[in-house]
Parts: C-alpha cells; sequence; structure tokens
C-alpha cells in the first residue's frame, strides 16, 4: 500500500505540472453597503496548495504582490484603498528575508466605491497576482471584468458579473483549463485502477478473455478476433461511463433542472437492488470458476461465432464490460459525481470531454490485459489453467461480500457487522490456502501429488494475511483492509473496551447515543444533523467539522483508518470540533418535520437524500469523502 500511495501521490503531483494550468479563477461582484456606496470584490478561487501574496508592494526585493485596480472615471469615486477582507497569513520568509503576506482560497480582495450618479455604470475592474506553491511559481497573470453599479437606492445585491468566454480560460470558480481538467481526468482514470471495487474486476478479465481465446481454432485466427474483442472490450467501456453521462447532461441542458443528476448514480452505488444483483454476480462468476457449471453464450450465438470469428463473443464481451462499469462505480463514482456537478453549473462539452478522457484511461488498462493474454502462452497449459480458474473464484467470492455489506450498511439490516464479514473473509482465505496446498480438489482438479516453489509461496502468503486478520475479530484495526471491511463502530466486541487504565483506546470509547442510530468514526461524539451541529457550534464556540460520508464509501472508510486513526488528528477533532457526519446515502426515513422540499417542488424524506441535496446546494460537493469546515 506504501507504493500505491506514493504512486498515487505522483500521478497527482504529474498533473498540475504537465497542465501547466493556472491555479487560480476569479469572480467580481458589486455589493450595496448604503445609498449610494458599494463595495466592488473580487474572488480568487485557488487550487491545492497554491497561494497568492497580500496588496503589498515589495519591490526589488521581495514577491510579485496582488494589485488590485478599479478604473473610477467621473461617475465613480473610489473610497479609501483596496483591502484583503479574507484571511492573510503573514509571516517571515527566508528566501526572501523579509515578512510578507501569503493568501489561499477563497481570497477576497475589495473596494468600497460611491456612485456619483443615478445612472447605472459599468466600472472596469483588473486584479494582478502571481501564484506560487512551496516548489515553484506560474508567472504573473491578470484578470479583467466589468462590473455592473446599478443606479438609485435601495436595490438588491448584484449578481456575479460575466465576462467574455475565453475558449483556453479557466471557467470561474473552477480554476483549471480544459487542458487541466483532461489531464486530471486521465490521472484518476489510472488512479481508479487501485481503489477497492475496481482491482477485483482483473482476475475476471483475464479469466474471460484466456476462455475467449481457446474458442476459435488456429493461431491466426486466435490472433485476430482476440484482438478485435479486446477492442470492443475498450471501447465498450468508454461507451457505458461517456454515453449515459452525455444523455443525462444533454436532459439536465435542455431541461433545466438538476432534478435528473440529483440522485441518480447515488442510487447505483447504495441502493440494495443492484448492490445485491453485483452481489449475485460475483457469486455466479465464482460458482462457475469452481466448475459448478459454464458461463457459455447461446448455442446459436456460437455456431455464429464459429461462421464468422469476428463477430462471436460480443454479447459476453459487453457483459463483462458492463459488469466492470457497474461494480467499479462505488469506487470511480466520485470523480463521477465531481463531473456531474459542473454539468449543473451551465457547462456543456467540458464534462462530457472530462469523461470520456477519464473512461479511456480507465479503459486502457483493462483493453491491454483482454489484448494480450496471449503472454500466457509461453506457460503450457493443463492443470494450472484450471487452479487459476479456482483460485480467481475464491476471491469473487470474498471481495462479492463487499457489495452486499455496502447493502446492509445503508439499510442497517444488521446482517454483515465487521466481526460476520471477517469470519467470511478468514474462512474462505483459509481454504483457499487448503486449496493451494492440495487438500482441496474440485471436479475438474487433478491430484496435487507434490507442490511447487509457486503454489508454496502462495499459500504462505495467504495464510499469512489469514493470520494478519484473526486480531481484526477482537477490534484490531486492520488498516490495510479499512476500504473492503465493514466500520469498526459495527463491530460487537472490542477487546479495547475491556482494557483497564490508561491503555484503552480512543476508539473503543462508548458510541454517543442518537436518533438515527448512526455512529462516527472511532466513536467519536458529534452529530449526523447539520443544524444540530450548528447550533452546538454556537454554544461552544468551536468550528463545525462537516464529514460528507457515506455507508458505500470505501474511501472514507480508508480515510478514517489511515488519517482519523492518528493519536493527533483524534485528538483534535475530539478537542476542537463540532463534527457533523452527513450520510448522503443512509435509507432511513426521517419524521415529517425533517422533511426537505427543494426549490423544484420535490420533498426529500430520507436521511440520505436530506444530506445529499444539502452537500450538493450549500457546499457544492457530490462525492465522497469530502471535509469543510
Amino acid at each position: 500500500m506504501r507504493y500505491f500511495r506514493l504512486l498515487f501521490l505522483s500521478l497527482l503531483l504529474a498533473v498540475p505540472a504537465l497542465a501547466q494550468m493556472q491555479p487560480v479563477s476569479w469572480k467580481a461582484e458589486a455589493v450595496q453597503v448604503e445609498g449610494n456606496t458599494y463595495e466592488i470584490r473580487a474572488t480568487g478561487t485557488i487550487a491545492g496548495a497554491w497561494h497568492i501574496y497580500d496588496l503589498t508592494d515589495y519591490g526589488s526585493s521581495g514577491p510579485n504582490g496582488t494589485i488590485f485596480t478599479v478604473e473610477a472615471g467621473d461617475k465613480v469615486k473610489l473610497i479609501g484603498d483596496p483591502y484583503i477582507s479574507s484571511a492573510v497569513h503573514r509571516g517571515f520568509d527566508d528566501v526572501f528575508g523579509i515578512e510578507i503576506g501569503t493568501c489561499d482560497s477563497p481570497v477576497v480582495i475589495a473596494q468600497k466605491v460611491e456612485l456619483l450618479q443615478g445612472n447605472a455604470v459599468s466600472v472596469p475592474v483588473t486584479v494582478e497576482w502571481q501564484a506560487c506553491n512551496d516548489e515553484n511559481c506560474i508567472p504573473p497573470d491578470d484578470f479583467s471584468v466589468n462590473v455592473s453599479l446599478p443606479g438609485g437606492e435601495g436595490l438588491p445585491v448584484i449578481a456575479p458579473a460575466e465576462t467574455e468566454t475565453d475558449p483556453n480560460a479557466a471557467a470561474p470558480g473552477e480554476g483549471k483549463s480544459l487542458w487541466g481538467l483532461i489531464l486530471e481526468a486521465i490521472a484518476w482514470g489510472f488512479v481508479a485502477l487501485l481503489t477497492p471495487c475496481v482491482f477485483p474486476m482483473i482476475p475476471m478479465t483475464v479469466s474471460f478473455f484466456l476462455k475467449q481465446n481457446q474458442v476459435a481454432e488456429g493461431e491466426e485466427k486466435k490472433k485476430g478476433r482476440g484482438k478485435w474483442l479486446a477492442s470492443v472490450f475498450g471501447l465498450s467501456i468508454v461507451a457505458l461511463y461517456t454515453i449515459p453521462i452525455a444523455v443525462i447532461i444533454l436532459i439536465t441542458y435542455f431541461a433545466g433542472g438538476e432534478a435528473v443528476t440529483a440522485d441518480i448514480f447515488n442510487w447505483l452505488a447504495t441502493h440494495w437492488l443492484p448492490n445485491i444483483i453485483f452481489f449475485l454476480i460475483f457469486m455466479v462468476f465464482a460458482a462457475s470458476f469452481f466448475g459448478a457449471f459454464e458461463i457459455t453464450l447461446p448455442s446459436s450465438w456460437l455456431n455464429k461465432s464459429d461462421a464468422n470469428s469476428n463477430k462471436g463473443g460480443l454479447a459476453g464481451v459487453f457483459f463483462v464490460a458492463l459488469t466492470l462499469v457497474l461494480v467499479s462505480f462505488s469506487c470511480t463514482g466520485p470523480i463521477v459525481g465531481s463531473v456531474l456537478i459542473k454539468s449543473t453549473q451551465g457547462q456543456f462539452w467540458e464534462p462530457i470531454i472530462t469523461m470520456l478522457a477519464f473512461s479511456v484511461a480507465f479503459a486502457l488498462p483493462f483493453t491491454l490485459f483482454a489484448l494480450f493474454p496471449e503472454l500466457l502462452k509461453k506457460i503450457k497449459s493443463g492443470a494450472w489453467l484450471n487452479s487459476v480458474k479456482v483460485v480467481m473464484g475464491f476471491v469473487e467470492v470474498a471481495f462479492g461480500f463487499k457489495f452486499l455489506s455496502v447493502a446492509d450498511q445503508t439499510y442497517h439490516w444488521g446482517l454483515l457487522d465487521r466481526e460476520v464479514y471477517l469470519a467470511i473473509w478468514i474462512v474462505v482465505f483459509t481454504l483457499l490456502g487448503f486449496y493451494l496446498l492440495g487438500k482441496i480438489r474440485f471436479t475438474h482438479d487433478e491430484k496435487v501429488e507434490k507442490i511447487g516453489v509457486t503454489r508454496l509461496a502462495l499459500s504462505i502468503a495467504v495464510f499469512s494475511f489469514v493470520v494478519y486478520m484473526i486480531p481484526g475479530m477482537f477490534g484490531a484495526p486492520l488498516k490495510a483492509l479499512s476500504g473492503y471491511l465493514p466500520p469498526i463502530e459495527t463491530q460487537d466486541f472490542v477487546i479495547a473496551n475491556y482494557a483497564e487504565g490508561q491503555g484503552a483506546s480512543l476508539a473503543a470509547a462508548p458510541a454517543q447515543e442518537n436518533k438515527y442510530g448512526l455512529k462516527i468514526a472511532h466513536n467519536l461524539p458529534g452529530y449526523f444533523n447539520l443544524d444540530e451541529a450548528l447550533s452546538a457550534a454556537q454554544v461552544s464556540g468551536k468550528p463545525v467539522f462537516v464529514d460528507v460520508t457515506g455507508h458505500g464509501c470505501t474511501n472514507c472508510r480508508e480515510m478514517e483508518a489511515r488519517v482519523w486513526s492518528d493519536p493527533e488528528v483524534l485528538r483534535r477533532l475530539r478537542d476542537n470540533f463540532e463534527i457533523v457526519a452527513l450520510y448522503t446515502d443512509d435509507k432511513q426515513k426521517l419524521p415529517e418535520n425533517e422533511w426537505l422540499t427543494t426549490p423544484s417542488g420535490k420533498t426529500l424524506k430520507s436521511l440520505g437524500s436530506v444530506n445529499a441535496y444539502i452537500a450538493r446546494s450549500r457546499f457544492n460537493v457530490n462525492a465522497q469523502p469530502n471535509y469543510l469546515i
């Protein structure tokens, strides 16, 4: 996992370096203060770890300070100097040898003006800045816009001013060019392969195409047919990601509302029906791998395949591609959700192009797996091939329970608490270890007379994995598996609960009672309703830590196990914040006084739908995990 994290970090660092994109975007507006006095504001959104400098003129001995210019003319009078109303971080800089001020996102620069006449006036506004991070700086850039000041008194606040569209410029609030978004989508497409939902699909893909290559007769026929099916497989993955998104965006665009995109993908990732279907699909594949039956196409299709191999197996290939896309959605959903958010912000082609880039990168490794299974030809065929299928069958059984667990957590069935889930995995992998040692045989297996080095090494690895999981039955965190397991709060027996003295784990503290029957990670105290958390914050004076999460969010469990579990992080979360966990996929029905009616007139009655709407409308996020203060 250390290497996976390094790869993940490298990809994230590589994206902005390749794109050389501008990490700062601006929007401007005029706010009526009193009478004919207005405050012209420029709000900058700064990506990641970038920052800009304050309004100080540092001259030749310091960095390029930000310049905010409002051209007054003869109809507008400037009141005082421009100022930054957001936070400015001041400190001594070792490089420049002076004290400097920096600003991170969001930065708000303002200038008070007085309108000298009754008619509306358009005021030119310019921001000049330079963005830097800990490693380098981007050349200075500028942003210009005309802000309207309406005539008369008592007028409402003016909406953000609009500018002419530059096809190469970043969209307001996004801070990234189109090429930057494409490169980021490509990086996420590759990173998605390492997620818990996607990785288990690799053995299923390899097994399927190994079998497909054995259908046709003749070496050249096999080669051509394999390449054709692999190409169709890759194109199917791209189409299954891009076309539905494009259709949804088109419907949203022409219908003029966000209702279409609001719950579709959340439903797919968390509703019991698709998750049970995914679970059954994995079990069916596993049974097939164990030799219970063969998954084959109808005989009429196979006859056509023999007659014309270039057309054979297309339905099966598409089915495998569809299965891959569906079962991986719990982990690929965050980027899809981010793309959909853009579609509700007036973007049209950009989300479609971004999704195309993501799906191409995501499909490429799977296409290569499908395209070159002939690399295994160098290994003589025989009993080993059936052994590979059986091993994959055990893996599919283990990973299939992840989807049943999602439904169980979302609907509070209580079927797969953490210790039950772990018990299943311990039994499954123990049986796998005995199979590798030749102690268990299936229908098509030959008797194992002796154990080779490969089987021995694999059995050692499997039994070591089993030994690693056993402490989890008593409450051990098992960080390496945190993305796959139900949260530790679902475990009935945690040995630390019975420990004496100061050795007891904070994670084992008694859970806070709440009307929703939910628990925050590590049993931290907190709330599950945003208004309740805000009310508590008014009393305590602490800021609110908003955790946008979900029962089916594997990446949320990874964060909670790997980051939240750090003693210092736990201490700060417990002592410095009022925590609210907004579960966006919880299906429990709320009492009528907690229902929420959207501006479109839709009444949201479940805890998850209300929280998902709050996350989208108030915080502009549609993915988990997301953390806000």
